[in-house]
């Protein structure tokens, strides 16, 4: 964000002043804006009336993921929430995958793992996970999202439901 915004480096003399500040910033408004992507309520409900385990994994960082999904009413529905801090590499590296995996108790091959950024898809593949690429949210790789290797592209949450069957 501080690259984006001020043009600025972790080697810059005062990123770590800014940063701090940022991080002022977004604990103070952590939820002010934000919302869920059109469909992933229904999703969400779908999925747990058909009692198909479901998690969320982020680079977010625990001290913000957790108060986050708590607003945004997520945090006791997830069977299981990773954050970028819950094991020892975050996204791209498969550590966060395969916690979570073990935390549902589900292999990897079981899972789906659906993600907006290249990332997302690198870490689910380095897993052993079946990937999603979703054409909406973060999209911050500028390859465009076909060359990213998913098992399958979606453009909404409804997409989502069809694939795993639940339309």
């Amino acid at each position: 964000m501080l690259g984006a915004g001020l043009d600025m480096a972790p080697s810059d003399a005062r990123y770590a002043e800014f940063y701090e500040r940022y991080l002022r910033f977004y604990t103070d408004a952590l939820c002010v804006h934000t919302t869920v992507f059109p469909g992933i309520d229904a999703l969400v409900s779908k999925l747990e009336a058909h009692d198909i385990r479901w998690g969320i994994i982020t680079n977010k960082t625990q001290r913000f993921t957790l108060p986050l999904l708590e607003q945004l009413g997520y945090a006791k529905r997830a069977d299981c929430i990773v954050s970028g801090d819950s094991s020892p590499r975050a996204k791209p590296a498969p550590h966060p995958m395969l916690l979570a995996c073990k935390l549902i108790a589900c292999p990897p091959a079981h899972c789906l793992y659906f993600g907006d950024d290249l990332r997302d898809i690198q870490a689910g593949r380095a897993a052993g996970m079946p990937t999603v690429a979703v054409r909406y949210g973060y999209l911050g790789c500028p390859e465009p999202i076909e060359s990213w290797g998913a098992d399958h592209l979606v453009d909404h949450a409804d997409d989502i439901a069809a694939l795993v069957g639940l339309t």
